[in-house]
């Protein structure tokens, strides 16, 4: 493919250069006809080979590498000097648009070695090439999964987003209508409290509501009032020893004729004002109960 493609650039450039020498010795060959034709053969060729000469020098020397400014400002000369040939012998004809046409030929071979000269210094080997090609596809590979991890957590984003909004939404739709029926029945409540008619009906069937208050009209009774609580101390009961816990039990089972149960016996014992966890009121029953069989 790389052999292919300098052969695309370089066939344009000796084709361009082959018919531009062609046509400078044609046309020295016609603009010298009065010369002998072994005389206008070596101008021809002169011009033509010297123009051949220092393109291969240049040529050599930009396969080595290597660039030379005098080399290449000579080219460029002989190139000038075939083209001022051409516009010359143009001129000096009766019809010469046909030959100024053609007149450019050797400056555009000359431009046509230059395109193929940086195409030589710039082209690179098909290895280089696929690790281009293989670097750029790991890139836009990299971009791709870049792009859709983005997509996938702005929707993901999206979707929570809409989620806490719609829960949010429906939160408050309970709370406004849990707000408006307490707002409805405290409305109501409190025009019943307001009401004569509830203050005649308790004055029938209680004593007054409002102590101090005489007439009927005048019995009203509150509503009751939400505020902070206060703590309460917790009750702090003197724990029992093992002692005084067989003794309780004792006198509580021979309380009864026939003696009580285990059950009835916790229950009095609870009832009476007692504290004691019910391992070590078993235990204790146990005792109590074991002291007497052996006793008996």
């Amino acid at each position: 493919m790389s052999k292919f493609k300098r052969f695309l650039t370089l066939a344009p450039a000796v084709a361009m250069t082959v018919i531009s020498m062609a046509l400078t010795l044609a046309v020295v060959m016609m603009w010298l006809d009065g010369m002998p034709v072994a005389v206008r053969l070596v101008v021809g060729l002169g011009l033509d080979g010297g123009w051949l000469a220092t393109l291969a020098y240049e040529r050599r020397l930009a396969a080595q590498g290597d660039h030379n400014n005098v080399v290449t400002g000579v080219g460029w000369g002989f190139g000038l000097v075939a083209t001022g040939v051409l516009v010359a012998h143009a001129l000096g004809e009766t019809d010469p648009a046909s030959w100024l046409a053609i007149s450019w030929l050797p400056i555009a071979a000359k431009a046509l070695w230059l395109v193929h000269g940086l195409w030589e210094r710039t082209a690179l080997t098909p290895t280089a090439l696929d690790s281009i090609r293989e670097i750029q596809q790991q890139a836009r590979d990299a971009a791709a999964v870049a792009r859709a991890q983005l997509r996938a957590e702005a929707g993901t984003e999206e979707t929570r987003l809409n989620a806490v909004t719609e829960a949010g939404s429906r939160v408050a739709r309970v709370q406004a209508k849990t707000a408006e029926r307490l707002s409805g029945a405290w409305s109501q409540l409190e025009a019943t409290r307001q009401g004569d008619g509830t203050a005649r009906a308790l004055t029938c069937v209680t004593e007054r509501v409002t102590p101090g208050v005489t007439g009927v009209t005048d019995t009203r009774w509150e509503l009751p009032v939400w505020g902070p609580s206060e703590p309460v101390a917790a009750i702090e009961a003197p724990a029992l020893s093992d002692d005084d816990l067989d003794r309780i039990v004792t006198e509580l089972r021979h309380s009864e004729t026939p003696p009580m149960s285990y059950r009835d016996l916790a229950a009095a014992f609870r009832k009476a004002g007692h504290s004691a966890g019910e391992t070590r009121l078993r235990a204790a029953w146990r005792r109590v109960t074991a002291g007497q069989a052996v006793g008996s």
